[in-house]
């Protein structure tokens, strides 16, 4: 039988029949809630001992034992967290990307956008140098049409 330890979460425990497998976050987690599981399966199983779970942590009035059925619970809920968690981290980690890309195209749109203004300055010069030309020239060429002459035919 294979370890049961989470599919999203590969770790080099060996594979031993019939043990329980915890990557180092589970037993991290399962330590915060004070929880200490058996280390074979089936989690169902009541621990037989004196007294203490499979971990050394001793059941009596301030740490009963948790039900059987309450170890397996416990357990998803610790990978369920560790799932959560990763999942965080992703989301984290893609809107930190995503923003980061928004702001490289802030950045260039805003340089494209000084340059266009530029360009556009440019453009509006020119086109009133040429305006002042063509007002110019229509004005020499209308004073030229205005003058009168007088022609001898013999």
């Amino acid at each position: 039988q294979r370890c049961q330890a989470p599919p999203a979460r590969p770790h080099a425990c060996p594979v031993i029949s019939r043990q329980l497998c915890l990557t180092e976050e589970e037993k991290r987690l399962l330590a915060q809630e004070g929880v200490t599981l058996p280390g074979t399966l089936p989690l169902t199983q009541v621990c037989v001992g004196r007294g203490r779970g499979a971990g050394g942590l001793v059941w009596g009035r301030a740490h009963p034992p948790p039900p059987p059925q309450a170890e397996e619970r416990i357990l998803k809920k610790v990978r369920r967290k560790i799932r959560n968690k990763q999942s965080a981290q992703d989301s984290r980690r893609r809107k930190k990307e995503y923003l980061d890309g928004l702001e490289s195209r802030a950045a260039a749109c805003s340089a494209q956008n000084q340059e266009l203004r530029k360009k556009v300055q440019e453009l509006e010069k020119r086109n009133g140098s040429l305006l002042r030309q063509l007002q110019a020239l229509i004005k020499r060429t209308s004073n030229k049409a205005a003058q009168t002459s007088t022609c001898v035919l013999v």
